[in-house]
């Protein structure tokens, strides 16, 4: 690990102390979570797909878009798996990756969120031009790359998300849906 920025070195220090703590505890690493609900990546293209004929996303950042009923529902089964007795937790504690599978970057993810968004209602954006970081300061610093291994994850747990576009569909379908 090596944190760019106050954000993520506050979350290193945090996994940190939770595993000297002695709690049986395990934890998740996840990355570039979305939902159909709340303020996150895919609302927001959605929302300027209404507004903007074209979009422009980042597109030397890579990661893996990782959908939060994804992620919810293989961390209730490794909940389900380790129990409620905290010592069945002790051989399982340490730190894992938990993405959905696979990788793109920013642009890839956004040009997947309009295709699948095609003919909905209000939706004018045509397509999404690639921007460098530079040309999309953040107060932050963030990574080019952030793509996390889910080995461990799926070894230990016997658990393995979808790859990041059909998590996507998915998420799409359950929004067109109401």
């Amino acid at each position: 690990t090596a944190p760019l920025n106050v954000y993520g070195a506050s979350k290193l220090a945090g996994e940190r102390a939770l595993l000297a703590s002695g709690a049986a505890s395990v934890v998740l690493r996840t990355s570039w979570v979305y939902a159909g609900r709340g303020q996150n990546f895919l609302r927001t293209m959605l929302r300027l797909a209404t507004s903007q004929p074209r979009l422009r996303v980042v597109a030397d950042q890579h990661g893996a878009p990782t959908w939060a009923r994804s992620l919810a529902g293989a961390t209730a089964l490794m909940v389900a798996k380790l129990g409620f007795d905290s010592a069945s937790w002790q051989p399982y504690q340490g730190v894992y990756h938990l993405t959905n599978a696979g990788q793109t970057t920013w642009h890839g993810f956004a040009q997947a969120i309009l295709d699948e968004a095609r003919g909905w209602p209000g939706v004018v954006a045509e397509g999404v031009d690639p921007i460098p970081t530079s040309d999309y300061p953040t107060p932050a610093a963030r990574p080019r790359y952030s793509v996390l291994d889910n080995g461990k994850f799926k070894r230990a747990f016997d658990l393995a998300l979808e790859p990041w576009d059909v998590a996507l569909k998915l998420c799409m379908a359950d929004l067109s849906a109401r």
